[in-house]
């Protein structure tokens, strides 16, 4: 057994690598055969599929949020091989995870649907793997599905990817047709990690971590050099503190504690530290080893950069006792997803909140449900906008994220707007219809692109307020379901930008602005006064809905109010009778009118997410 250990433990004997694919093209059931075939789940204890997708949202929604580790065993040849696997997301929203488990690996299986094909998030991923220098290992999925078109999809990966046809591995992960062929070539293709021995420093760097009620924060890890094992001194080099390690382990899936993490392997440190903020994704856990490097001297690993997001809300608790609760869930989410931007906001509507950044709908979305469900909060969200930097009179440039902070418009000289590059793959029968789409969203046609005789590959510069809101559940509709996208920041360019205020019974709501381009102002504020007027609910007086640019009203709803009957219990007499108490119930609602507050439900922030989609 300490024989078997040993050449378990040889560097040259680990294989770490991860899959990445376009969202359902089936590298979740791959994973599965994997687990399977190695025997690191039994059979009878797959209960579900994906076993990866640990959390409740990822089986309800069929998606993988969350990159996952899993250390499988394997023996070929004579050789028992640990080979490492990290499962990634497939969906544009979560690219930040899929570089984050690039930076742990040495190779990378790309996955593309038999029935589908290439798609745009298969060319991203593809991209960024060859930025890491990854080793690539095409996999055809879904092969055994009547409508699949293997040569087909085969001749379109080797002419994307520069190789030959027979480089290409055709698998049925549902059938696990292949999947010993697919592990061959895993030994066979990709290295074993470089860098330095185990008596060297310690330098681990940290690709995802997560806070455990009991544990404290624990960091996943990929060890470059050096050893750490239970009851070890290590140091964040970001900070520099200092740690105990209480526990070191690997993941089959789930925690399984070892006596020690040795150079080259993929596991997890426990570090019990309790304020997230001290643990960083991308930071490196370092101790000094035979070479006698100072901590002051310690050079960190080079990671990978760290996301900027360009998509922000602010967030509210309905109940404003649980402000508090609310800020401990953010500093515990945001360990676990360093996307995940906030700062503390206030609102004279909705009390005391935070200003999160997110890199789209999706991870909005998935951040709110997870809040919900795993903290048990009750949140209101407002409408997301992006950040634009303002160009001052005075030279100065002064970053924003909402139209709130916009300062005076006498002391703008230019509002600079964030613009990405935008690439859709389209069946060439929908090509007019998604550049008409993209036209109306000041889009710029860059290039077209034929894939084969029957896709083509757009690509357009955007402004990203384009596409944060609508544009992808649009984008599929008028493709059918068949167009992909994918994007990438580019710059800052000013544009012709105006703040879109709304008020609500004579009072501003913050949370509703919106900086618009001038020319598309009366549109929007005509729709969502419009919208408005459908979701607040009627009170006892006339409530007035406009939409303001500075001081002048570009748009305007009413709501009318309710009407009590003060003369229905009159019987004949005279006429003056009723218009004494028509009179005196006017007066009445205009005093509550001056008086009245209006409370706004969270359908009326959604509205701007949904007033194109009626």
């Amino acid at each position: 057994m300490l024989i078997f250990r040993k050449i378990y433990m040889d560097k040259k004997n680990i294989r770490n690598f991860c899959i990445i694919a376009h969202i359902d093209h089936g590298k979740s059931t791959l994973a599965d055969r994997f687990l399977e075939i190695t025997n690191t789940i039994e059979k009878r204890d797959m209960k579900h599929g994906q076993m990866l997708d640990v959390m409740e949202l990822e089986q309800e929604r069929g998606i993988t949020i969350k990159l996952q580790p899993v250390r499988m065993e394997w023996s070929q040849g004579g050789q028992n091989y640990i080979l490492n696997l990290i499962d990634t997301p497939g969906h544009v929203d979560f690219t930040y995870e899929v570089s984050r488990s690039l930076a742990a690996c040495e190779g990378a299986l790309l996955v593309v649907d038999a029935t589908q094909g290439i798609e745009a998030q298969t060319l991203a991923n593809t991209y960024l793997a060859l930025e890491h220098n990854l080793e690539i290992i095409p996999v055809l999925n879904k092969i055994d599905l009547p409508s699949a078109d293997v040569p087909g999809r085969s001749k379109e990966m080797a002419d994307f990817l520069g190789i030959s046809i027979d480089e290409i591995i055709p698998v049925s992960a549902k059938e696990g047709l292949n999947i010993d062929k697919l592990l061959t070539r895993i030994i066979e293709k990709i290295p074993s990690p470089k860098g330095g021995e185990e008596k060297d420093e310690l330098k681990a760097l940290i690709f995802d971590s997560i806070y455990d009620s009991y544990k404290g924060v624990v960091t996943y890890v990929r060890l470059e050099s050096g050893s750490v094992k239970k009851g070890d001194k290590i140091f964040f080099l970001s900070n520099k503190k200092e740690i105990d390690v209480l526990e070191v382990g690997y993941f089959k899936p789930r925690y399984e504690v070892c006596d020690e993490l040795k150079s080259g392997e993929v596991g997890y440190v426990v570090t019990g530290l309790k304020n997230v903020r001290d643990a960083r994704v991308g930071d490196t856990l370092w101790a000094q080893g035979t070479s006698k490097v100072e901590l002051i001297d310690a050079v960190a690993l080079p990671g990978y950069h760290i996301v900027k997001p360009f998509v922000f809300a602010s967030i509210y608790s309905t109940d404003t006792d649980d402000y508090p609760l609310l800020r401990d869930a953010l500093d515990k989410l945001q360990i676990n997803d360093s996307a995940l931007s906030f700062v503390p906001e206030s609102s004279g509507a909705l009390g005391h909140g935070f200003r999160c950044g997110f890199l789209g709908l999706l991870h909005m979305e998935i951040v709110q449900e997870r809040l919900e469900r795993e903290y048990g909060l009750d949140l209101i969200v407002t409408a997301p906008s992006v950040s634009y930097i303002v160009d001052m009179s005075t030279g100065e440039k002064r970053q924003i994220s909402s139209p709130s902070q916009l300062p005076d418009p006498s002391y703008i000289d230019a509002i600079e707007e964030p613009w990405v590059k935008v690439e859709i793959l389209t069946p060439k029968e929908y090509v007019g219809g998604v550049m008409s789409l993209c036209s109306d969203k000041r889009g710029i046609s860059k290039d077209i692109k034929y894939l084969d005789e029957k896709r083509v590959l757009l690509s357009f510069e955007m402004p990203l307020a384009s596409i944060v809101i609508d544009f992808f559940d649009l984008l599929k509709g008028i493709s059918s379901g068949y167009a992909s996208m994918n994007y990438e920041y580019l710059d800052f360019r000013p544009e012709d930008l105006v703040k879109l205020d709304f008020l609500v019974a004579g009072e501003k709501v913050d949370p509703l602005s919106m900086i618009v381009h001038k020319k598309d102002s009366f549109y929007v504020g005509r729709d969502l006064t419009k919208k408005l007027k459908e979701i607040i609910p009627r009170a006892q007086f006339v409530i007035p809905i406009q939409a303001a640019i500075g001081g002048k009203i570009i748009a305007r709803e009413s709501i009318a109010a309710y009407r009590k009957d003060v003369t229905g219990y009159l019987y004949g007499g005279d006429v003056s009778r009723k218009k004494k108490l028509l009179a005196k119930q006017k007066k009445g609602k205009k005093r509550m009118k001056m008086m009245g507050k209006i409370e706004l439900p969270q359908e009326a922030f959604l509205a701007i997410l949904k007033r194109n989609k009626d």
